[in-house]
């Protein structure tokens, strides 16, 4: 039986022009008992739209474990690493993530204190919240005097160790118990006014092929021929650094940890991807970089035969290795592609599930919860068995 997809509900200030194929929600189909059929067509949906999202579902760690894996069959570990988050207490994810003992591949999130859950006897969850990590914050007071509470996006990422592993495929979202509470407004306290209306600790999305579709054929030609070299454990690199008030990458004020600050590394297993990568069933570009993470930026020249005079960035290729013009050139690119009507933030309700293409979307926690409000949620994302793949030599011609 063909799968069922429809439009996702998305709210009042998206554009719907940009959600026409971004995002569907999958209707009379359980994805924990699906048949080898409806995975298929599910695995095909998926990176046609980037986010699927199912309702009223039911689904063990076991089962979460299986559906994630089916896009990736010989991917076998966490994205991170199997149990390697509760031991690594330097890294920013260490506070944010629990594994479940007897499914390692999947990770206890949320808020407030779990007992007695699938293994784990107490759990004390924090949800990532931006007073934790951003260099501006919003003031408490301005908090108790706003009526609709004021927040921020936590942090726009990809889900990817971005050191030795791969980026996984798929993430998988599973939401177990949702609080109710009133919507806040997402602040981008960066002069631009902009504000978002949203649900409680929702989870925001926006589309990689959109963040390149907005770029000036000068940036276009940039991102086409650019890679992006990662620094080594960056989530324990980037630890002390302070996050932007968008939530859109890192400032530069020379807190990243040295690199012998580091726990042991080596070279062959640093990531330099690809600015763009692309999709495997539709071959769309996204603009798919962890802005966090990365440490420098090498350009190609332009190809044999390039239009010269249609660009005037780095005609002649280059390597950035300035921390500060690297964050600036990629905050520069990335920030159009978060503006308010390009964002969909997903309204949760116990029991639904998402899905999301990792190597086609960025998402960002988002809100600011109660000690006392528990939020319960499930993730799961694999290791991948292979690395992006990016533009190809009629991309360049093309783009460049």
């Amino acid at each position: 039986m063909a799968i069922t997809l429809t439009p996702l509900p998305i709210p009042s200030t998206a554009d719907p022009s940009n959600f026409a194929v971004f995002g569907q929600e999958v209707l009379g189909v359980n994805p924990g008992k699906c048949s080898a059929d409806e995975l298929k067509e599910i695995k095909d949906a998926l990176y046609r739209h980037e986010i699927l999202l199912f309702r009223n579902v039911s689904l063990t760690p076991e089962q979460q474990y299986a559906l994630t894996k089916f896009f990736d069959p010989t991917s076998n570990n966490f994205g991170h690493g199997n149990n390697k988050i509760d031991s690594t207490k330097s890294s920013v994810l260490h506070p944010d993530l629990k594994t479940i003992p007897r499914v390692p591949q999947v990770q206890l999130i949320g808020n407030g204190p779990v007992y007695n859950h699938e293994g784990i006897p107490e759990a004390k969850l924090k949800h990532p919240m931006h007073m934790s990590c951003h260099k501006t914050v919003i003031k408490e007071d301005e908090v108790a005097n706003a009526g609709l509470s004021p927040t921020r996006f936590y942090r726009w990422h990809i889900d990817a160790a971005l050191y030795d592993l791969s980026p996984s495929r798929v993430t998988t979202l599973h939401a177990i118990r949702v609080p109710q509470g009133l919507k806040q407004v997402v602040r981008y306290d960066d002069e631009t006014g902009d504000e978002l209306l949203v649900p409680l600790g929702t989870t925001a999305f926006v589309s990689g092929q959109r963040i390149f579709g907005l770029l000036t054929d000068e940036l276009k030609s940039v991102a086409v021929r650019a890679k992006v070299k990662y620094a080594p454990h960056p989530y324990i690199w980037m630890a002390r650094s302070h996050v932007r008030s968008t939530g859109l990458g890192l400032e530069s004020e020379g807190l990243e940890k040295s690199l012998e600050e580091l726990p042991p590394w080596s070279d062959d297993k640093v990531k330099i991807y690809p600015m763009l990568w692309k999709n495997p069933v539709t071959n769309k570009l996204s603009l798919q970089v962890h802005p966090g993470g990365a440490s420098e930026i090498i350009i190609d020249p332009l190809p044999n035969g390039a239009d010269r005079a249609k660009t005037q960035l780095y005609p002649g290729g280059a390597h950035i290795k300035d921390l500060q013009e690297v964050r600036e050139l990629l905050y520069r690119m990335q920030r159009p592609g978060i503006a308010p009507k390009l964002v969909y933030p997903h309204d949760w309700h116990e029991n639904d599930l998402i899905i999301f293409h990792n190597r086609g979307v960025l998402h960002s926690v988002v809100g600011t919860f109660l000690p006392d409000q528990v939020r319960v949620f499930h993730q799961c994302n694999l290791a991948a068995s292979n690395e992006p793949v990016g533009p190809n030599v009629e991309d360049v011609e093309k783009w460049a």
